[in-house]
C-alpha cells in the first residue's frame, strides 16, 4: 500500500542559537568576539526532519512551538526545506523550546536549554493529519517530552508498528531515571539509535556489546549505538557490524546524532542493505560536524553518496 509520506518525525523541536568559537564566557559584563553565529531548527525531531528533507524524502513534522517570534522562525524554516508542518501545534502562553550553545574550539557544546512548548504537546488527532501514513516513523526526544513521555509514547509506537511503519527512535538528556520511561518502549522499536553514553547511563553497563545485548533482550529488534569518533556498533540477533567514522575536521558536534538518525531513516526508505545504511548514516553524521549547527554539511542525497564513497575512514 502506498504511503503519503516517506517518514513522519515526531518529538523534540528546538530553536538553537549557536556561537563559535567560545573558549570562555567573559567575566562580569565584559565583551568577547566570536567568528560565527547561527539560528537553526534542531532537536531530536527538528534536526532529523530537516536533514531527511534535505536528503530528498517526503517528510511530515509533528511537534509543538509556542506563540512567540521563535515559533515563526521554526515553522518558516521547516517549510523552507520542504517539511509538511500540518502536524505542528502553536501553544498559547508558552515559549518555543530553545537552546543557547557556546561551541568550544574543539567542537564541544555546553548548552543552556529552555524546555518550553515540547513539554506540553500531544500528537494531532487523525482528522487533522494521519501521522502513521508513512514508511518510517521516528520518535525523537524521549526524556524532554513531558506530556508525551510514558504511556502516550508507548501507544504511539505500538500504533505505528500496527500500521506497518518501521519505527526508529532516539532520546536526549538521558539519566538513570530515564530508563523507567524508555523500558516500556523497547518492544515497539525497530531501530534503537541512542549514543553509547546515553545507552550506558540508562542500563548501567559499559561494554558496547553488553549494552546492545541488554536492549535487544528487552525487545529492540535492531540496536545502533553511535560512538562519535569511534563510529557505531550495530547489533541484532543475527549480526554485529562495527562501522568506523570518517576522517573529518570537527567544527561543531551539534546535531550529529540527529543526522545519523536521518541517514538511517533515508537508507531504510531507499532499502539499502544494512552495511550501506550504516555507512550512509555515518557520512550524514560526519558532514554535520564540519559546520556550525544541526543541518550543516548536508547538501543533498547525491552529494552524501559521493562523499561516502570518497572520504577517508578515520584510523
Amino acid at each position: 500500500m502506498t504511503k503519503k509520506y516517506d517518514t513522519t518525525v515526531l518529538g523534540l523541536v528546538v530553536l538553537d542559537i549557536l556561537g563559535r568559537p567560545v573558549s570562555k564566557i567573559p567575566d562580569g559584563g565584559n565583551l568577547a568576539y566570536i567568528d560565527e553565529l547561527r539560528l537553526t531548527v534542531a532537536g531530536t525531531a527538528g534536526g532529523t526532519v530537516i536533514d531527511c528533507a534535505k536528503l530528498g524524502v517526503s517528510t511530515l513534522g509533528v511537534g509543538a512551538v509556542g506563540d512567540d517570534e521563535k515559533a515563526d522562525f521554526v515553522i518558516s524554516t521547516l517549510e523552507k526545506f520542504g517539511v509538511d508542518t500540518i502536524g505542528f501545534e502553536r501553544l498559547k502562553g508558552v515559549q518555543t523550546s530553545s537552546t543557547i550553545l557556546n561551541i568550544r574550539p574543539n567542537g564541544e557544546r555546553p548548552a543552556l536549554h529552555l524546555r518550553g512548548a515540547c513539554d506540553y504537546f500531544l500528537p494531532p488527532n487523525k482528522e487533522k493529519v494521519d501521522i502513521y501514513d508513512c514508511k518510517v516513523f521516528h520518535l525523537g526526544g524521549t526524556g524532554l517530552l513531558k506530556k508525551l513521555d510514558g504511556p502516550v509514547s508507548v501507544e504511539i509506537l505500538k500504533e505505528a508498528q500496527k500500521r506497518g511503519c518501521i519505527t526508529t527512535w532516539d532520546l536526549i538528556g538521558a539519566t538513570e531515571e530515564t530508563a523507567t520511561i524508555v523500558d516500556p518502549l523497547l518492544p515497539h522499536i525497530d531501530y534503537f539509535m541512542p549514543s553509547i553514553e546515553e545507552a550506558s547511563i540508562m542500563c548501567g553497563l559499559d561494554n558496547p556489546e553488553d549494552i546492545a545485548k541488554y536492549y535487544l533482550d528487552r525487545g529492540v529488534k535492531n540496536c545502533v549505538l553511535t560512538m562519535g569518533g569511534e563510529g557505531s556498533l550495530f547489533m541484532n540477533k543475527d549480526n554485529k557490524i562495527i562501522t568506523p567514522a570518517f576522517d573529518i575536521n570537527v567544527v561543531d558536534t551539534t546535531g550529529c546524532g540527529d543526522a545519523f538518525d536521518a541517514g538511517m531513516i533515508v537508507a531504510l526508505i531507499k532499502e539499502m542493505d544494512i552495511e550501506t545504511s550504516l555507512k550512509f548514516a555515518t557520512i550524514t553524521s560526519g558532514l554535520v560536524a564540519t559546520g556550525l549547527g544541526s543541518d550543516a554539511g548536508i547538501i543533498n542525497f547525491d552529494d552524501c553518496i559521493k562523499k561516502m564513497n570518497s572520504f577517508k575512514i578515520k584510523n
